[in-house]
């Protein structure tokens, strides 16, 4: 009697990622994927343009949530809700093989709307103590739409892939803590380690093209916080005081020297204050001033020099005026976004062929930062492309105006829905059925 070996899913995964026999025959698969999405379109347009208008902020997305949870459910998945308090779980098991995650997130941005859209958002909701309204400027109504049409694909080809499907919707991106909390609640514990984990993010570039990226495909995001400590006084009296907003004004300006003078020139590094609190009238010297900030990095090594620097020039900012040192509080978020080589390596060639010329390597990574990078950070292998969002027109019309096309966080962020959410769910599909693809029949 021949024995069968039965192999660990990692040994799978790994198997999956190296042996050029489970390649995907893209030319085979992807007309009928395309002609699925297409059919499915007019729904997805819907639930893209219903999302878009009722945007909630991060950890207040029930209705969304309820939303997607349905969708999945309709399509077969197994769904647990509140998951890390409003993260959805959506498995869907198919044969054996690995297990790929599939991440959509959930949030929007407290802000307004002003792209004058017939569906664009009136929504408000609550934001730390006031009420806000909330817009989908980032793009996730887009994801979720390209989420759900990819989800649907899968399933119409199941013949062609084996193993398990684990979509997963995160809450509060934008807070960079939505990941981390469904981790907490133990999203691996109680749904299973996947072998690999994959997303997309819409960016402002042509529709149509897809772009993947080696290595760093976002950066860490550390907030920054400064309290000055000075004397208060009469503003026509400068010298029986300590003036903390001198040192607020001074530090702003020193602190960019750690940037250009201690850093590595080509090691990416940002610091920036966003927000300056002090006084309450033009004749009073206050005893105190508050600054916020942001800290950008990719790199460890640069992030701890710049960690120093910045506590090195608050205290000398302090010490010149006098002053007692300085409230200084560093609070870690995000981690940068690794994009795994093997995945990406796996992914190239399969992008290559399924889009041509409109698959390119991104010469950047993004700035801003992504917690998808929890997921990757917990042993997950995988990786994150971008969608360009924007239409021919609307990038000829920012050429002519010699601006850039209004891009993610901005009020006028507008992707253009169709080709958009295709692109997305098509190379969603076709990136999850690469690493679940069969093995040919000989």
């Amino acid at each position: 009697m021949a024995m069968k070996l039965r192999l660990p899913a990692s040994v799978v995964a790994i198997v999956a990622l190296t042996a050029p026999a489970l390649a995907l025959d893209v030319a085979a698969v992807k007309p009928g994927l395309v002609a699925e999405i297409n059919a499915d379109y007019p729904h997805l347009e819907a639930l893209y343009k219903d999302i878009h208008a009722h945007p909630e902020l991060g950890f207040q997305e029930t209705r969304t949530a309820t939303k997607l949870a349905g969708e999945m459910r309709a399509l077969g998945f197994m769904v647990t809700e509140g998951v890390g308090k409003t993260g959805v779980v959506a498995i869907y098991k198919n044969g054996p093989g690995p297990m790929v995650l599939v991440r959509t997130e959930l949030d929007a941005l407290p802000m307004q709307e002003k792209t004058g859209l017939p569906y664009a958002s009136q929504a408000k909701q609550q934001w730390n103590g006031r009420e806000t309204f909330t817009d989908h400027s980032c793009g996730h109504d887009i994801h979720m739409a390209a989420w759900v049409g990819a989800a649907k694909a899968l399933l119409a080809a199941k013949d062609k892939w084996s193993g398990t499907l684990m979509f997963v919707g995160q809450p509060a991106e934008e807070l960079v803590s939505g990941a981390r909390a469904m981790l907490d609640d133990g999203l691996f514990a109680r749904f299973g380690k996947p072998d690999f984990a994959l997303a997309i993010h819409d960016d402002p570039k042509p529709t149509g093209n897809v772009y993947y990226r080696y290595g760093a495909g976002s950066t860490n995001s550390d907030r920054l916080s400064i309290t000055f400590t000075g004397r208060g006084g009469h503003g026509a009296h400068p010298e029986t005081t300590i003036d903390p907003v001198v040192m607020a004004a001074r530090f702003v300006q020193d602190v960019q020297t750690v940037i250009s003078r201690e850093k590595d020139p080509a090691a990416f590094g940002v610091v920036t204050i966003g927000g300056v609190s002090s006084g309450s009238a033009g004749n009073i010297i206050p005893d105190i001033a508050q600054l916020e900030g942001t800290i950008r990095t990719t790199d460890e090594a640069v992030r701890a020099k710049i960690h120093a620097g910045i506590r090195r020039t608050a205290n000398g900012v302090a010490a010149i005026a006098g002053a007692p040192p300085p409230q200084i509080t560093i609070t870690p978020g995000g981690p940068a976004l690794l994009n795994d080589k093997a995945v990406v390596d796996r992914m190239v060639p399969m992008l290559n062929q399924a889009f041509g010329a409109h698959s390119q390597e991104s010469p950047t990574f993004i700035y801003a930062s992504e917690d998808f990078s929890e997921f990757l950070r917990a042993g997950v292998p995988g990786a994150m492309v971008l969608v360009g969002a924007t239409s021919a027109a609307a990038m000829a019309a920012a050429k002519t105006k010699g601006e850039d096309p209004p891009g993610n966080h901005s009020p006028y962020f507008a992707p253009d829905p169709e080709p958009t959410i295709k692109t997305g769910a098509t190379a969603m599909t076709l990136m999850v059925m690469n690493l679940l693809s069969k093995t040919p029949k000989s």
